[in-house]
């Protein structure tokens, strides 16, 4: 008969696959700070401002304290909250993962109807999407809905049904808390047409949709240096698709809002298509 495994064997084997686990006591809650660092006395470590590891050597910092390096977790240092856990969680942003908790009946019901279908854990309450990339936390997006990847943990319960696919902008979107008003540049209707009547000539909105989820895709996938990178994402579109009339407000608010999530200012992102305009010469 096989035995069953023990917290800490789960924990290896999710650091085995690349998850950085971490133990998590009765209520789902992380173990509290190490002595030195109880009551915020080391001034919050620099961890905790980025997604990275706890420099402490036992568990703490709650989700920077989770590894995949196995000799620290069955070091004596983790031993004792080993012996007092209640369940196992991991760091979905460590794993290049984001988690879309979904609380109750009604947001599953709204994920199957808003998002892309991808691998699902059935939870006490309800359910967790997992999908392929790392975004910023946020909670509480929508009613029983929370995200988990950076910064953030969740908890372990087993790998699920369903093939996982890589995170839409559908899910990213959600991260923008009520955003500030977007005030683009005048809309794209009127930008003077090319010869032809102003048609597209693309002729598909096929490839004016995949060329704009790709700049979507290019600006949030921005770790350094994003002012350059929307410019550039913006004069990109614009080359391409500002001279034919095809683009329309709502392909504008999709960039600016992507920007947003990166931290950009609806000021910037106006002085920034302007300017992608202006080289241009629309």
């Amino acid at each position: 008969m096989t035995a069953t495994p023990t917290l800490l064997d789960t924990a290896l084997m999710l650091a085995a696959h690349g998850i950085p686990p971490l133990p998590l006591r009765v209520g789902k809650l992380p173990f509290g700070n190490c002595p030195d660092c109880a009551d915020n006395a080391c001034g919050g470590r620099p961890n905790m401002k980025t997604p990275g590891p706890c420099a402490c050597p036992g568990v703490c910092h709650a989700w920077a304290a989770a590894t995949t390096d196995p000799h620290v977790l069955a070091s004596p240092a983790w031993a004792s909250a080993w012996g007092r856990a209640a369940a196992v969680a991991y760091h979905p942003g460590g794993a290049g993962l984001t988690v879309v908790d979904l609380d109750n009946p009604a947001a599953v019901d709204w994920a199957h109807a808003a998002l892309p279908p991808t691998q699902t854990v059935t939870t006490t309450r309800g359910e967790h999407w997992v999908y392929r990339g790392a975004m910023q936390s946020v909670n509480g997006v929508r009613d029983g809905v929370d995200i988990k990847s950076t910064m953030s943990y969740a908890r372990w319960l087993g790998p699920g049904t369903g093939t996982m696919t890589a995170l839409p902008d559908a899910v990213r979107m959600l991260a923008v808390d009520k955003p500030s008003p977007v005030r683009p540049a005048p809309p794209a209707a009127t930008v003077p047409a090319l010869a032809g009547g102003g048609q597209c000539r693309h002729r598909t909105p096929a490839y004016l949709e995949r060329g704009i989820a790709m700049a979507v895709q290019r600006i949030i996938a921005a770790r350094e240096a994003v002012h350059a990178t929307v410019y550039r994402t913006f004069l990109a579109v614009l080359s391409t698709h500002g001279r034919c009339g095809c683009l329309t407000e709502a392909h504008i608010t999709r960039l600016f809002t992507a920007a947003q999530t990166k931290g950009e200012s609806a000021r910037h992102c106006t002085d920034a298509w302007t300017n992608a305009r202006t080289t241009l010469g629309l």
